[in-house]
């Protein structure tokens, strides 16, 4: 049994949290350049064991497929491609940025604090794999 990681994918940016070792909470892990993620992976995994990737698949409020879906789904391809034993979930990530943004003013987190986009790239991974996770439960 391995850990899940969850990606929150941006056209420069991917914001990536995981679960602990019993699958219970999302962590926020880091965000990475796209172009550092697989080697960052590759390291992960030495240490790591990895049983399942989900992905935020971006819509809009009408249900259709965001404009960012063109730069998610190369992404997700190069995971699957990289990893093919290891699946890939999709989860509906329309609002987290937003959420992530009101997590950090609930936490107190200041005006400067809240311009770090890495930082709300992290937190909208975690609040996708805590989704995830959520959906899992009855």
């Amino acid at each position: 049994m391995g850990r899940i990681i969850a990606f929150d994918i941006g056209k420069k940016r991917v914001g990536i949290a995981v679960t602990d070792a019993s699958k219970i909470i999302a962590n926020g892990l880091t965000t990475l350049m796209v172009h550092e993620v697989l080697p960052f992976l590759d390291k992960y995994m030495e240490k790591e064991s990895v049983e399942l990737f989900v992905a935020g698949y971006a819509r809009q409020t009408n249900g259709e497929d965001s404009e960012s879906m063109r730069f998610i789904q190369p992404f997700v391809q190069s995971l699957k491609n990289k990893y093919p034993n290891i699946p890939v979930e999709w989860v509906d990530e329309r609002f987290t940025s937003q959420l992530a943004f009101q997590t950090m003013i609930d936490s107190g987190i200041g005006k400067m604090a809240r311009r770090n986009k890495e930082l709300i790239d992290k937190i909208s991974a975690t609040i996708i794999l805590q989704s995830y996770l959520e959906s899992l439960r009855p």
